[in-house]
C-alpha cells in the first residue's frame, strides 16, 4: 500500500472486512511505482483497472500470478500508474462510466478466481 492508500487497520476497515485485514499480508512504505516494478520483476500479471481501458475484463485471461491495482472512487488510478500495467475495464451499460470501488472489486476478484 502507498502513501495514498487509506488505513487498514482503522476500526470500519477492520469491521467491514469481518477481520480478513487482520491476516492478509501486506506491504508498506513503498511509492505505487516502486510496488508494481517490483512485482513485475517478480514475474506478477499487474493490471490496473480503468474505465479509459480498451481490453474488457471479460476478455481477460488471467496468468496463474495476477495481481489488481484499484484506484479511488472519482480520480481512480493516477495516469503513470496505469501505463506501467495492463489496463483492463469493466463493460458498462450506457449511461454509466463506472462503477464504485467495492463493486469494482467484487466483479473484478470473481473474474480472476473463475477464469
Amino acid at each position: 500500500m502507498d502513501s495514498g492508500c487509506c488505513d487498514p487497520f482503522y476500526r470500519k476497515a477492520i469491521r467491514v472486512s469481518v477481520g480478513a485485514v487482520l491476516r492478509t499480508p501486506m506491504v508498506t512504505g513503498v511509492s505505487a511505482t516502486e510496488m508494481v516494478e517490483a512485482l513485475q520483476a517478480r514475474g506478477w500479471e499487474v493490471l490496473a483497472l480503468t474505465p479509459s481501458a480498451t481490453t474488457q475484463l471479460s476478455d481477460f485471461k488471467p496468468s496463474g500470478r495476477t495481481v489488481i491495482l484499484l484506484g479511488t472512487e472519482g480520480p481512480g488510478l493516477p495516469r503513470p500508474i496505469i501505463d506501467r500495467c495492463t489496463p483492463v475495464g469493466i463493460r458498462m451499460a450506457g449511461g454509466f462510466d463506472s462503477l464504485n470501488v467495492a463493486a469494482t472489486s467484487a466483479v473484478a476478484l470473481h473474474h480472476l478466481a473463475t477464469s
